[in-house]
């Protein structure tokens, strides 16, 4: 591709990577995510818009997230919110294809574009785990997933395999199939949060522990923390 062409195509998604930015750090209050009030209000308004069009919303819902990894945010809030408006089943289906679209996305867009950047800052990131891509990229790169990428960010566990130039088909197996468990744990909670809001006016923190859609997503999130801890130990060793 023309040398001009792919500056114009990283300028464009840098520019749109700022004015997500600016438009979360300028328009959103973080205090009101907090607050139970404001939770319960807004919660009101997509439900009321999934009721009234629900294919519409959707797809809108399904664009946005897509769009959401693909600029660099991160995976948890679209799975609960999926999970809230959509319940676990559906919203865990809606968030991992989102979370494959957009994750699929952006590393062919920095595989194209940023790979001098990704290879030079960030394969210090996965020194220890090269041999292992290397021997079975599918695999491991599934596990990687799996283990929530070793602690790395979301963002960023997305377009590391640009630094050992993963196969696009084996990228978009082992997103999908990796994140499955964890988000639909996340999907879960949301919408035990979902019953919660529904069913109380004020917060309860007592009623919270002992709703069984908080509760047993919790215990299973923590029963999936365990068991990465000990894949990771396993596999990804030091």
């Amino acid at each position: 591709m023309n040398r001009n062409i792919k500056l114009i195509i990283a300028s464009f998604y840098i520019l749109c990577l700022g004015v997500l930015l600016f438009a979360v750090f300028n328009y959103l209050d973080f205090r009101d995510l907090t607050s139970y009030t404001f939770i319960r209000d807004n919660a009101k308004i997509f439900i009321d818009l999934k009721k009234n069009n629900l294919i519409t919303f959707v797809i809108l819902f399904f664009i946005f997230s897509s769009l959401w990894i693909f600029l660099l945010g991160f995976g948890s809030p679209i799975a609960i919110l999926s999970g809230f408006i959509f319940g676990q089943w559906i919203g865990t289906v809606l968030s991992i294809a989102a979370f494959t679209l957009g994750s699929g996305l952006l590393y062919l867009l920095a595989k194209c574009y940023f790979s001098d950047f990704i290879k030079k800052y960030l394969s210090t990131k996965i020194e220890n785990y090269k041999n292992l891509f290397n021997k079975n990229e599918l695999i491991y790169f599934l596990i990687f997933r799996f283990v929530g990428g070793a602690g790395i960010p979301f963002p960023i566990q997305n377009v590391l395999p640009v630094i050992f130039n993963m196969k696009i088909k084996n990228y978009v197996y082992a997103t999908f199939f990796g994140l499955t468990p964890t988000t639909f744990i996340i999907c879960s909670l949301g919408q035990g949060i979902n019953n919660l809001i529904d069913g109380n006016e004020k917060i309860n923190y007592i009623v919270i522990l002992s709703e069984p859609g908080i509760f047993i997503p919790i215990i299973g999130f923590i029963t999936i923390l365990f068991i990465s801890y000990l894949v990771k130990n396993r596999f990804f060793k030091k």
